[in-house]
């Protein structure tokens, strides 16, 4: 059978339905429950807590490992479709892939993201495209960190699985002298704190330090008997992977530089990447 027939096939139906049954039974919708059919076969297993919304969702994504992906991370975070949707429109799936070889793309599909150490926390970018920041306008560190208080509940969705919120510019003294943590989260799975510094510009050598200071004084001050070491992550508009490399060389604290972006990535060059993993003959 041709598109054509498929597709007037699918407005007959939908009209008989309709008179018959009622709403619920338009033309998308009958594309869809045709696309759920051939999609999920019958004997598997599916979620209970997911909606039709879901799945129409799910079904979108062409890529079957993409899909399962957002399939298995729905369930796991309980997004909503509102938020299934966003994760889907920032490339979620190909900036955790883009970190990972072709077995860790395969995993990642397969088990959604797992968390067994300080990396698996990492994105690079992140996107922050709920702040409503035009791309190339002039904020202050200070009005960034407000935007991210403001949206604190989509700045945890971008984040992940697993932090809370503890503070923002929580207050060192060291010295009679006072310095601040602009953010400062505890993720419940690593059992840890985690420290964020934003960077309106690139990052410098000097952060690294500031930040391994930060790291320092929670480990002493501020873990508990059970807490595992604290993590920081710098947000930065820009970053040299060389400079980066010589900086947080031999340390101790786990320190992260990671860049953010105020929109949203161009999913197709990202996808692209992503494929170029996969398909890479083995050496």
């Amino acid at each position: 059978m041709d598109n054509k027939s498929n597709r007037e096939l699918i407005i007959d139906l939908s009209k008989e339905l309709t008179l018959q049954l009622g709403k619920g039974y338009n033309r998308s919708n009958l594309t869809y429950m045709r696309l759920f059919y051939l999609e999920y076969l019958s004997g598997v297993t599916l979620s209970h807590q997911m909606s039709w919304s879901h799945y129409i969702e799910l079904l979108k994504v062409e890529d079957k490992l993409e899909r399962k992906f957002y399939e298995n991370q729905t369930i796991q975070e309980k997004w909503s479709v509102r938020e299934l949707r966003r994760q889907k429109d920032s490339a979620l799936f190909q900036r955790l892939a883009l970190s990972k070889d072709k077995d860790g793309i395969l995993n990642l599909a397969r088990k959604g993201q797992t968390f067994e150490k300080e990396e698996d926390i990492i994105k690079d970018p992140y996107v922050l495209e709920f702040l409503d920041l035009p791309e190339k306008s002039i904020y202050s560190e200070k009005q960034l960190e407000k935007r991210i208080i403001d949206n604190l509940q989509s700045f945890l969705l971008e984040l992940g699985k697993g932090f809370a919120f503890i503070s923002n510019q929580y207050r060192i003294t060291l010295n009679n002298t006072h310095f601040y943590v602009d953010m400062v989260f505890y993720h419940r799975i690593l059992k840890c704190f985690v420290l964020i510094d934003l960077k309106i510009r690139e990052a410098k050598h000097h952060d690294v330090g500031q930040m391994n200071m930060y790291l320092n004084y929670f480990k002493e001050e501020e873990n508990m008997k059970d807490d595992n070491p604290p993590i920081g992550i710098i947000l930065t508009t820009g970053k040299d992977d060389v400079m980066i490399e010589y900086a947080t060389g031999g340390l101790s604290n786990k320190v992260f530089i990671s860049k953010y972006q105020t929109y949203l990535p161009e999913k197709e060059l990202l996808e692209e990447k992503v494929r170029k993993i996969i398909n890479e003959k083995e050496k």
